[in-house]
């Protein structure tokens, strides 16, 4: 069977795209989207990716008061925390240490809501491939 080899792009509404997209580029390091063919694009680095479509009534989501959560992964979660608070941005760690790693939660300025999460334990969540 073909399968998918990744995430290609993320597209959702925002108030104020070019205003967002800054904010993107200067808090997470996430560049907008290229103007010519001949620029490239923002690469991920490999690691593992969740797909997990959760039910309509779930609370988590419901919590967030919006259908989805946009979850990054960084190599450095104190070192992006700290990095996100003195420019002023609200973030707040999760005290809880997982077994696949620790997360903290944020907003964009349109309120979208936001993961970082520094895995932990990767090798033993890969799938292994046939």
């Amino acid at each position: 069977m073909e399968r998918v080899t990744g995430i290609g792009g993320i597209f959702f509404r925002a108030k104020e795209p070019p205003k967002l997209a800054a904010w993107y580029e200067q808090h997470l390091g996430i560049p907008g989207v290229p103007q010519t063919y001949e620029e490239g694009s923002w690469w991920q680095d490999e690691g593992p990716t969740v797909f997990d479509p959760f039910n309509d009534d779930n609370e988590y989501l419901a919590r967030y008061g919006k259908p989805w959560i946009l979850n990054f992964r960084v190599r450095d979660l104190d070192a992006m925390v700290r990095q996100l608070q003195a420019a002023g941005i609200d973030v707040k760690v999760d005290p809880e240490q997982y077994p696949n790693g620790r997360i903290a939660s944020l907003f964009d300025p349109e309120e979208n809501p936001i993961q970082l999460w520094q895995p932990e334990g990767t090798d033993a969540v890969r799938p292994k491939r046939k």
